[in-house]
């Protein structure tokens, strides 16, 4: 009998059309496939098993009748709970936010639910988004699904790790330096950040808002795709939105032909402080795309160096920003000062932030606040702003010779829980990769491309694209995936051992 967990979403989907079983079957074989494992993973903060069955059962009946549902209608899928969903707690994994059930869905929840894909629970996360492992979800860390003595990566190691897991098909994170392709480089899947203003962040609860954009994490190029023309769109209550159409991500993962395709490897995207293994598969695949008929060149953009520096101060700027309205006043806790009989607001306001923020979200705020007191703001704030400016103009030109532009995803492979945690400097060097994008509003995307040597552990390569020009990255990596399923005889995932084999 066919194990309904191990399907990618499109096979789910055409086992619903041709009746081959129920989305009611499905999703209860991933809700048996979460109850069995993950409370050794924690893939989930909170698992919805009665409105998730409530939903499949619905679309059977809609499906029986005849109607015309949506093709993911009935596919289960994971969300981040950093998106608002109604009914449902959305805590991003702060204690600041415990308990906290929204009054209404996030745009990109309410596409999934009017498509009918029933939602499985929300996935755990770095408090607020903020950390590159999920090991600062005040819920406790998630594992990595490949070695569960490791990180998934971060912020959004619940998405990564239940997709990875076979927890569920298809699942949404949001990445602001990384927090989608990163995860998705360590367990390896794919994950996908659009271009910015590409898919709605209304409803999704604030770090950085110039750099936050939400996205798919799935086990296939091709159920990325489906999963991204499926949220995103123009939404008039998100005013950073682009009033555009989706560009043609289906048909172009479809396509999947580099032939002709002029790709470029960064240069300052290599060497010291990558993973040999990293960069063994790295070019390894690079091999596969020249073989295929793309011509690669070497192309250098000089801005790069000063990227990480200038995320570093943007992201903490505009969280602290942010995250100022959970003050006890207007959102979050309110937890009373010990001692106090007669509390000012500000000593609410203080205990309440104190007992409800963790130590990397509190680090961050001050670092952002720090760099937007008088006096400091146009020293720090400004000039990366600036840096931003001139990472943008080179990117351009970059983009003006090539296609695409490739380079790892993460400059290592998954690393042992708890190995960075008392080292922030070295977890936020994991994202120099993946930072750019952000900061520039590009697309981009990670694509498993195979095992380091040293540690039998995922290895990513990232595509980039221009702006609103996310198809380039679908057609690339579902060209790359192909070639790489011919070479091993199928996905990387569908190689890995059973998931309780995992050492």
């Amino acid at each position: 009998m066919t194990d309904l967990t191990r399907l990618t979403a499109d096979e789910i989907a055409r086992g619903l059309s041709a009746r081959e079983f129920t989305s009611a079957e499905v999703t209860q074989a991933n809700l048996d496939r979460i109850a069995a494992v993950d409370g050794d993973i924690h893939a989930f903060l909170h698992v919805d098993a009665d409105g998730a069955l409530a939903t499949a059962r619905d679309i059977d009946d809609r499906r029986g009748k005849g109607e015309q549902l949506s093709y993911l209608a009935g596919v289960p899928i994971a969300v981040k709970d950093v998106l608002a969903t109604e009914g449902l707690p959305t805590t991003c994994g702060s204690k600041i936010l415990e308990g906290w059930i929204p009054p209404y869905d996030a745009t990109v929840t309410a596409k999934i639910k009017a498509a009918g894909l029933p939602i499985l629970g929300k996935t755990n996360m770095d408090e607020f988004a903020m950390g590159s492992s999920t090991e600062h979800s005040a819920y406790g860390p998630t594992r990595n699904p490949w070695d569960r003595t490791r990180i998934p990566g971060g912020s959004g190691g619940g998405s990564a790790a239940a997709v990875a897991a076979f927890e569920a098909p298809l699942a949404v994170g949001t990445d602001t330096g990384g927090s989608i392709r990163q995860p998705g480089a360590l367990t390896g899947t794919v994950g996908v950040k659009p271009t910015y203003g590409g898919i709605s962040r209304y409803g999704l609860v604030a770090m950085a808002s110039s750099l936050d954009q939400a996205g798919p994490v799935t086990r296939t190029v091709l159920d990325a795709a489906l999963l991204h023309e499926l949220i995103a769109g123009h939404d008039p209550m998100d005013s950073t939105s682009i009033p555009e159409p989706v560009p043609a991500v289906v048909a172009a993962a479809r396509r999947a032909d580099v032939k002709g395709l002029k790709i470029g490897i960064v240069t300052e995207l290599g060497g010291d402080g990558f993973q040999p293994g990293v960069r063994a598969r790295f070019d390894d695949a690079v091999e596969l795309l020249t073989s295929a008929g793309a011509e690669v060149v070497e192309v250098s953009i000089p801005s790069l160096k000063y990227a990480l520096g200038a995320y570093y101060l943007v992201m903490p700027s505009e969280a602290s920003s942010n995250l100022a309205k959970f003050d006890a006043m207007r959102y979050g806790v309110r937890v009373p000062p010990a001692g106090v009989d007669d509390p000012s607001a500000e000593q609410v306001m203080s205990s309440s932030r104190d007992a409800g923020f963790g130590d990397e979200v509190k680090r961050r705020i001050i670092l952002g606040t720090y760099a937007l007191s008088s006096g400091y703001y146009d020293a720090y704030y400004g000039s990366a702003q600036k840096v931003r400016t001139i990472l943008a103009r080179d990117f351009a030109a970059a983009f003006a010779d090539v296609d695409v532009l490739v380079s790892p995803t993460s400059p290592t492979t998954a690393y042992p829980l708890g190995e960075k945690l008392d080292d922030p400097l070295a977890m936020y060097l994991g994202d120099v990769a993946t930072i750019p994008a952000n900061l520039v509003g590009i697309p981009g995307l990670s694509l498993p491309v195979g095992l380091a040597d040293e540690d039998d552990l995922p290895v990513g390569l990232q595509f980039l694209a221009p702006q609103k020009a996310d198809d380039r990255l679908y057609n690339a990596a579902a060209a790359l995936e192909r070639l790489l399923e011919e070479k091993w005889g199928g996905t990387l995932l569908a190689k890995a051992p059973q998931l309780e084999e995992v050492r």
